[in-house]
């Protein structure tokens, strides 16, 4: 396994977000954790909103963001489980 592996949501052909390999397993998961928090507060506060005067964009750009943040959570949950199934 090299030690960087992309993020899915990479835009470019030349990725520049990288989630390490080599990262301790702790670290790996407070990456995941925090960004899964982030969505999970994010999609509380939509849905204790009345959201039905809000803009389409808007809530198009939440989508956006939480699904940026899901992905980039499940990338680094990948490579956590890569390094557990690895030290088995």
């Amino acid at each position: 396994m090299s030690s960087h592996i992309s993020m899915t949501h990479n835009e470019d052909n030349m990725p520049v977000l990288l989630v390490s390999t080599e990262a301790p397993l702790d670290v790996l998961h407070s990456s995941a954790a925090s960004r899964f928090l982030a969505v999970t507060q994010m999609m509380e506060s939509l849905a204790s909103l009345d959201i039905s005067s809000a803009k389409g964009a808007d809530v198009q750009q939440l989508a956006h963001a939480a699904a940026m943040l899901l992905r980039d959570g499940c990338d680094v949950m990948d490579v956590l489980g890569r390094q557990i199934r690895l030290r088995a």
